[in-house]
């Protein structure tokens, strides 16, 4: 049997890093999120013996280690996914090969290491028939990944994994999450795609000196940082309001003004890479921009007026990354079967 799941990669459009504790516990955080048409994969394929086979592209590591209750050997994201899946629900059927890779680098800012934790745990869902909905299955990645593994990191990337689509999400104390998915009128998103380039800067980051920078921030009372992340807050309100009536003006200033509240956070948020495509794209016509995921690299959003936008897209080719195309997608997680694999290609097969 082959089982295989995919999870959407998102864009963070306002409010991030309001979903990251402290914050969130002490203020109650609210973010305004979409995903896009960049995914992470996983394949789980049984085979007969005693050995566990990993091939996790997205992190370049090809591991062989006995099927036990750790598998201590393979890379972090499959061994929390497996160890808890065991821990909760019990062994599993039988040996088997995993395969994951993802349509971005890691460090893009767009929820790789997240949507990966879903996109795992969809799978092994599906193989073992476990009662996991949208809310069940974000909540259990999230421990995973926070938790269990320890990452440091938000809460936002998991539900925007399993729930797809517009989304605005409120982040209360005791981990209490409540996503409101939004209805918006397809000319909207249409006109919302045109007026936005996402630029990958051709320089991922680690999130995690980052986010505890803001933590650290937030539980010491620094004061600045601390009313920037209420400013940034409140703009997943307003973006919200702005983006069910089709106002992309309005859009673009909040965009913009949550990145000049966002670099108030971090001393690393923003870099010389970055300003340089800033400046490259404002030249050309971009009205507004910011950086998706905690900074410091990865993918930029840049709204532009449509007329404007090949030459904000030209502009940009001039640096070292690349503009990559993209359009918002409406379904999240999710995982099939293939049972007769006397129907797969023996090419597809191991």
């Amino acid at each position: 049997m082959i089982i295989r799941s995919k999870a959407p990669l998102r864009l963070g459009l306002a409010g991030g890093g309001s979903d990251v504790s402290p914050y969130s516990d002490l203020y109650g955080g609210q973010i305004l999120n979409a995903t896009i048409n960049l995914s992470a994969y996983c394949t789980i394929e049984t085979q007969p013996g005693g050995t566990v086979v990993v091939d996790a592209y997205d992190c370049d590591r090809h591991v062989e280690c006995p099927l036990d209750a750790t598998l201590a050997s393979a890379p972090d994201l499959i061994r929390g996914v497996y160890q808890r899946i065991v821990r909760d629900f019990g062994p599993v059927p039988g040996a088997f090969r995993i395969t994951t890779y993802n349509d971005a680098p890691a460090g893009s800012g767009l929820g790789t290491s997240s949507t990966m934790v879903v996109c795992i745990l969809k799978c092994f869902a599906e193989w073992m028939n476990l009662p996991l909905g949208d809310y069940e299955t974000a909540r259990l990645a999230y421990e995973i990944e926070r938790k269990d593994l320890a990452l440091a990191g938000g809460k936002q990337d998991q539900y925007a994994a399993a729930f797809g689509g517009f989304n605005f999400m409120e982040f209360l104390r005791d981990d209490i999450v409540i996503v409101n998915p939004l209805k918006i009128k397809s000319w909207i998103v249409d006109e919302l795609e045109s007026s936005m380039v996402l630029y990958y800067t051709g320089r991922s980051r680690s999130s995690a000196a980052i986010i505890s920078e803001q933590q650290k921030n937030t539980s010491s009372g620094n004061a600045v940082a601390i009313e920037a992340m209420h400013r940034i807050r409140q703009s997943s309100t307003d973006m919200k309001l702005a983006l069910l009536k089709g106002d992309m003006a309005e859009f673009g200033r909040i965009l913009g003004q949550a990145w000049e509240d966002k670099k108030k956070m971090a001393g690393a948020i923003t870099n010389p890479v970055i300003q340089e495509a800033f400046d490259a794209a404002m030249g050309a016509g971009a009205v507004a921009g910011k950086v998706s995921g905690a900074g410091g690299g990865g993918f930029m959003m840049l709204m532009v007026p449509p007329a404007r936008k090949m030459a904000v897209v030209r502009a940009l080719e001039g640096l070292p990354g690349k503009v990559v195309p993209f359009q918002f997608t409406e379904r999240g997680a999710h995982a099939w079967r293939v049972y007769d694999t006397d129907k797969v290609p023996e090419q597809w097969k191991r």
